[in-house]
């Protein structure tokens, strides 16, 4: 399925370009739709978002408020650098000669007078502005003047018949639904927008939306992140690896490091998934930022996407190791950035990461660390699938990606990961500290190469001024993954005496 555009025909954009995308190219014109949240969610920015866009294609917008006075309008949109002149605002708040005494009815119920003259206001100033996109904010007024739902249902059919019998296109903003009559509505409209928002226990509150309907079309289904900006609503539509077609030549990416390429067969493939596990500081970022800076040295553009230290640290670190992933970066060819998964949705993430893809043509990326991003998610199950759909994307986009996962501990074979993906990813490297004569040392090996054969043996790592080295199997070592080995030859040929040797 190819994704949705933004130009599908019979459909009119909401001004979002992430919202018509979830829409597969935006709302059916002349309909008229709910857009349901708790207070705060945002439906009002992204009602106006709807009107302003319509604006700017030169038609004519009505904003009919319950709730908030024209200046508070107005200054909703100040705040997002808008201007809505031009649009006409018609306010349906009680004058203060209503809170007076007098004004009180006592023979008749409000529902049989307010509602109908409110009705009738509405009606009058529709024809004198001839609008082609109307909101309604909120509905919630109109349900408390009907009083009985037959009323209420009523009235809504009444709108919706005068609204698209005049070609009009209109968003009713309400409430979660929580009563027959919110459910009412709903039967009623021609789509469903709902929108709401969670609280962590830690971080900033995230946002998402989902479509509940919308008859006669398709749509991306699920939840969707968004947020609130400056500048109104950026909405991050879920990934669906399989709208993306797969079209290349696995041809080899190699990593800088001859022997790196000789243990794992040749280097890896274009499209591959690695997983770099190991203890902390034993050496997976090196490894990773070695692809990377490989890439950029190709002329290709990479992306490391750092979760556990600064941008500045990391530059410092590769210098350290000879790579100047600074160069890169001035010059365009790499892109480091950091993340705060505190403040960060998983829908976020994924739409930067796409970004890297389709815009800076990002041939290598690197997620440093899965540990990092895990925190960024609600729960270990929606990891494992959002990865899964995002590893997916990459394979069809011809992306190397590099995943650096840290497990806990340090020495000894039981060092369990945080969430196992070891199954998703089509090659595994394994990084081990072991101790050989009052030394701790790192120790490299390849556990699993979908695309073709890898060495099965293990050699030495070591990381230092003069780069990084890795040195010739450790065939004279049993046991280097527990971390304890026994020797079993006569003179150890590690890393740094090959060195020396040269």
């Amino acid at each position: 399925m190819n994704p949705p555009t933004a130009s599908a025909a019979g459909r009119v954009s909401t001004g979002i370009a992430g919202l018509d995308d979830v829409l597969a190219g935006g709302l059916s014109s002349n309909h008229i739709y709910l857009v349901a949240g708790d207070p705060g969610v945002g439906k009002t920015t992204l009602a106006l978002q709807f009107v302003l866009e319509g604006m700017r294609q030169g038609e004519p917008g009505l904003y009919v408020t319950h709730s908030e006075t024209g200046e508070e309008l107005r200054a909703v949109a100040q705040a997002h650098g808008w201007s809505l002149d031009g649009l006409a605002i018609h306010e349906l708040i009680p004058s203060d000669e209503a809170l007076k005494t007098e004004g009180q009815y006592t023979l008749f119920h409000p529902s049989e007078v307010e509602l109908e003259e409110t009705t009738k206001t509405v009606l009058d100033e529709a024809e004198r502005v001839k609008p082609v996109r109307v909101v309604f904010d909120s509905v919630a007024e109109m349900r408390l003047l009907a009083q009985n739902p037959l009323r209420y249902r009523r009235q809504i059919l009444a709108l919706k018949q005068f609204f698209v019998g005049r070609q009009c296109t209109v968003l009713l903003l309400g409430d979660r639904a929580s009563t027959p009559d919110d459910l009412q509505v709903q039967s009623l409209v021609h789509g469903v927008i709902e929108l709401e928002h969670l609280a962590p226990e830690y971080g900033a509150e995230r946002r998402r939306l989902r479509v509940l309907k919308l008859r006669g079309g398709r749509f991306r289904g699920g939840y969707h992140d968004f947020t609130i900006e400056t500048g109104g609503l950026s909405v991050y539509p879920r990934l669906i690896a399989a709208e993306h077609r797969p079209g290349f030549s696995h041809e080899a990416v190699p990593s800088g490091l001859k022997e790196l390429d000789a243990l794992l067969g040749g280097g890896l493939e274009r499209g591959i998934s690695a997983l770099i596990m190991g203890p902390a500081g034993v050496g997976k970022s090196s490894l990773a930022v070695s692809f990377a800076t490989a890439a950029a040295g190709r002329g290709e553009h990479a992306t490391v996407y750092l979760f556990d230290e600064t941008v500045e640290t990391y530059l410092i670190r590769a210098a350290g190791l000879g790579m100047d992933v600074r160069g890169h970066v001035d010059a365009g060819r790499m892109s480091v950035r950091q993340v705060d998964p505190g403040e960060l949705s998983p829908g976020q993430f994924v739409h930067m990461v796409r970004q890297s893809v389709e815009r800076d043509q990002s041939r290598v990326v690197v997620i440093d660390s899965l540990n990092g991003y895990l925190q960024a998610m609600p729960d270990e199950h929606f990891l494992v699938v959002q990865m899964h759909e995002l590893l997916t994307y990459h394979a069809q986009k011809a992306v190397v990606t590099l995943v650096v996962v840290g497990q806990q501990g340090l020495l000894g074979s039981a060092m369990p990961l945080p969430v196992d993906l070891s199954y998703l990813a089509d090659t595994a490297l394994l990084l081990r500290y072991f101790e050989d004569r009052g030394r701790v040392r790192r120790a490299l090996s390849v556990l699993k190469k979908r695309t073709g054969s890898h060495e099965d043996t293990i050699r030495e790592l070591r990381l230092g001024p003069g780069g990084i080295r890795i040195g010739k199997p450790l065939a004279e070592f049993q046991g280097i993954l527990t971390g304890v080995p026994v020797y079993e030859g006569q003179v150890p040929r590690l890393a740094e005496e090959e060195h020396d040797k040269e």
